[in-house]
């Protein structure tokens, strides 16, 4: 389905710290890269993805008028740099600079601006009537706060709430690492991060600030990355290329049915009925060969007819219409990947401890945590001989693992650790989902608010599920089917909200968008930083 990935999306893999970068950066400049040469590759770049946009997405609005805020470092240089180039192509440029004192080469490049006739302006107000603003006050690795003067410069830009702010490399009072506001940040409007992807990039923390994201290549030698990060760095990006890849396509030519993969979910309940379905049409989705669905005897005919292929399994029920037990009459065993949890209430433990017993690959979502939060989750997977993937929200996942301190771990820190103590994957679902392992995380950086519906988790159950089956049966890692389902269910959320904006993806119209075919046709050839496009309203 995919070939060998190219260096751009080979990179795009990659997130760094500001130190890792910072040596990075190092070596680059011991091997004999001029720090000047480096500033005017980056800055070209920077200017010839500006320009694309601007003749793109800006013709209704034209930009006439832009505003350039110069720090004192080499972010700032590299601004000016952007700002001379976008000076010779037409557009009327004013340079703001809070700052008395620039670095060397920042400083030879504001001269030189100025020499050019830029007119260089006393106050932040000045820059009010600009059709756009470009935020190069500070780049990665600021750690103190920006406070007085700076904070009241950064507000009056926030305030300007209409206006487009692009920032390089980072918005402005963003810590690099963790994502977080160092006493407030430019709000940008997209953000042009440069050469390697920061991790703040994959820190929901960020989100609010960074707006559309682009990565910027200058051609690091990947030499140089692998010094700094390894060759199997445990942090990585989750890009459409590394997932393509895994996908179980193509077929054998003499494959059949029970050679696809056997899926068992094991949902639904009187009150619950659609969670049922909407894993059932997830697995659907996933091209698993066989599929069986065990729900409470009273559901069982609401299943039979908008899933006709599928194996619907009554089970004895409560009193409250919940499965009562599954432990008589379903051999476990028999399938090749089960998923639990979606819709079956929290009556009976029973269910739970009966699916944990088995000798299969385990999907638990849902109900499914929320009973086995009732057990001792670590004590209980790591005694699991079969592979597990548990796929929690932040509320579930604080519910099953109370003992680590969730005030300063986070979404990657923390589901991390989970995995370690459990020896379970984790996914760590949010606006940056984790995939963690105990050796590894591996983060999914596109995404969309419209899955954020009642419902949304059951289909990537089911989608997960069968993957999980299909690939069970080719000796797979658990981790590369839950990297597939997690691109695979965000894509098909970002490809309806495109259709139908984000209040339009319900959990069934979900369903509907999970074909791969479909998905991927909206997509011939990838945008060419190697992104899926974004949608944000």
């Amino acid at each position: 389905m995919a070939g060998t990935p190219n260096r751009f999306q080979l990179i795009q893999q990659f997130a760094v710290t500001a130190a890792q970068m910072q040596a990075i950066e190092t070596r680059i400049f011991d091997a004999g890269m001029p720090v000047a040469a480096l500033m005017e590759k980056v800055a070209l770049n920077i200017t010839r993805h500006l320009l694309s946009i601007l003749h793109s997405e800006y013709t209704s609005t034209p930009v006439n008028l832009i505003g350039v805020l110069v720090g004192p470092g080499h972010n700032g240089g590299d601004a000016l740099v952007v700002a001379r180039e976008l000076l010779y192509r037409g557009y009327r440029v004013l340079l703001y600079s809070p700052f008395s004192k620039h670095k060397p080469l920042t400083a030879d490049h504001f001269r030189y601006a100025a020499s050019l006739g830029i007119e260089i302006v006393e106050a932040i107000a000045q820059l009010a009537d600009c059709d756009l603003i470009i935020d190069g006050m500070f780049g990665f690795g600021l750690e103190r706060p920006i406070q007085g003067d700076l904070a009241q410069i950064v507000e009056t830009v926030n305030s300007w709430w209409n206006k487009p702010v692009f920032s390089i490399d980072i918005p402005s009072g963003i810590h690099t690492d963790t994502g977080l506001v160092l006493g407030t940040a430019i709000r940008a409007t997209k953000t042009f991060c440069l050469g390697l992807w920061k991790l703040a990039f994959l820190r929901e923390e960020a989100l609010p600030w960074l707006g559309t994201s682009e990565l910027i290549d200058f051609d690091i030698p990947v030499t140089d990355i692998h010094a700094v990060l390894g060759v199997s760095p445990d942090l990585r990006r989750l890009t459409p290329e590394l997932a393509r890849s895994h996908l179980p396509i193509p077929l054998p030519q003499n494959t059949h049915k029970y050679k696809q993969g056997h899926l068992l979910i094991i949902a639904g309940s009187r009150r619950y009925t659609g969670a049922a379905l909407l894993s059932g049409l997830g697995a659907r989705a996933s091209g698993v060969g066989m599929l069986s669905i065990a729900v409470p005897e009273s559901i069982k005919p609401l299943l039979s007819f908008p899933l006709p292929e599928a194996l619907i399994i009554g089970c004895p029920e409560t009193d409250n219409g919940a499965i009562a037990s599954i432990a008589d009459h379903i051999n476990l065993d028999s399938y090749d990947a089960i998923a639990c949890g979606p819709g079956l209430t929290a009556d009976n433990v029973s269910v739970i401890q009966t699916v944990l017993n088995s000798h299969r690959p385990l999907v638990l979502d849902a109900d499914g945590l929320n009973l086995l939060a009732k057990l001792d989750p670590v004590t209980t997977l790591s005694n699991r001989q079969a592979a597990t993937i548990l796929t929690p929200h932040r509320r579930e996942f604080k519910r099953l693992f109370p003992q680590l301190n969730h005030e300063s771990h986070t979404s990657i820190e923390g589901s991390r650790e989970a995995a370690r103590l459990t020896g379970a994957v984790i996914i760590l679902k949010g606006a940056r989902t984790c995939i963690a392992t105990a050796e590894s995380v591996i983060i999914n950086p596109e995404s969309t608010p419209a899955l954020a519906r009642g419902g949304s988790g059951d289909v990537l159950t089911g989608l997960l599920g069968g993957i999980l089956a299909i690939q069970s049966r080719r000796s797979q890692p658990p981790e590369l089917s839950a990297q597939v389902a997690v691109w695979w269910h965000s894509l098909a959320g970002i490809v309806a909200a495109s259709d139908r904006t984000e209040l339009g993806v319900d959990a069934f119209t979900l369903t509907q968008y999970l074909n791969l075919k479909q998905l991927l046709s909206h997509f011939p050839q990838f945008t060419p930083n190697g992104n899926i496009p974004r949608y944000n309203n």
